[in-house]
């Protein structure tokens, strides 16, 4: 059933890859320089180890104490379709505040940008532009420092002008609902998360004014190795399905992607994670190829700067 499709990577998306990753990393540097480094030695059990963020595109259930503030900048790139020159980045910028031990707010604003030529079904297309907002609610059910796993629910409502797949101009308005399961597997050193996604929209495409509704649903595993105080090393790997309708009403694809995922801290105050996941499996209705490039893309990946404050 699984099968490995072959590696196509835009050589226009890799070079903005490699230059954004340059630009991020001198950002976090300068921020981060001057300010002391973790102690070595690994930390206590639930202390410092934060799971949010060291599994790739799944989520740990940790949002941080009382009052902690937090800015994010998250980038998600997406690559490759079954012809044709295709890369797609969809940011977001979030401002997060843990009003207590159990529940936190993140407002942000979202940015996107694609190269897409020769792509069948989806017109050329080259821009960078703002293209929505959303705010995130997280409640931490479960809490994993008194509890053999942890749990976090998540709703994401949101707003968007730009479809970041395709670069068309759209008034779309929908969210995002999550179940975020982790545990620690061996003290310190190995951490496992679980997680149910779904996702939800209206959208009006401005040119024809014509309406439609779509949702998806993910389930996600990963798990990660703390290598050192300051390292994660992991693998994560999900499962999606597409549906026209908003309420998952028709089902017209899925796929499974995998790679592996890395969580790095720079400083107390600073730290970068991120994955690199291709399509192992999938197929689209009406599609006997394999994978399924109707839906989805070849590869997907993930770039996410923290600072602390």
């Amino acid at each position: 059933m699984f099968v490995f499709g072959k590696l196509s990577f835009p050589r226009a998306a890799a070079t903005a890859t490699i230059i954004l990753a340059s630009q991020l990393v001198s950002c976090v540097s300068a921020f981060a320089e001057g300010r002391p480094k973790p102690a070595q030695g690994l930390p206590p059990a639930h202390a410092e180890i934060d799971t949010e963020h060291i599994f790739g595109f799944s989520m740990g259930s940790d949002i941080g104490k009382k009052g902690d503030i937090e800015v994010e900048f998250e980038n998600v790139g997406a690559f490759g379709k079954r012809s044709g020159s295709y890369a797609a980045w969809a940011n977001l910028n979030q401002v997060k505040y843990t009003v207590s031990d159990n529940f936190r707010i993140a407002p942000g604003f979202s940015l996107s940008g694609q190269h897409i030529k020769g792509v069948p079904g989806l017109a050329d297309h080259r821009d960078i532009a703002f293209s929505g907002g959303a705010l995130e609610l997280r409640y931490k059910l479960v809490d994993r420092a008194v509890a053999p796993f942890g749990l976090t629910l998540h709703a994401q409502p949101g707003w968007s002008r730009i479809d970041d797949g395709s670069g068309m101009h759209i008034a779309q308005y929908g969210g995002e609902f999550a179940a975020l399961f982790d545990s620690e597997l061996i003290k310190d050193r190995l951490f496992a998360a679980f997680n149910v996604w779904y996702a939800t929209g209206g959208t009006r495409e401005i040119a024809t004014n014509l309406w439609r509704h779509d949702s998806e649903m993910q389930l996600q595993s990963a798990i990660s190795y703390v290598l050192t105080p300051d390292l994660v090393l992991g693998l994560g790997i999900r499962y999606a399905r597409a549906y026209d309708g908003g309420a998952l009403n028709r089902y017209v694809g899925d796929a499974v992607f995998a790679g592996p995922t890395f969580s790095y801290t720079i400083s107390k105050d600073v730290g970068i994670s991120g994955t690199w996941q291709m399509q192992v499996a999938g197929s689209a209705v009406g599609d006997s190829r394999s994978l399924n490039l109707e839906q989805f893309e070849r590869h997907q990946a993930l770039l996410r700067i923290n600072l602390h404050f």
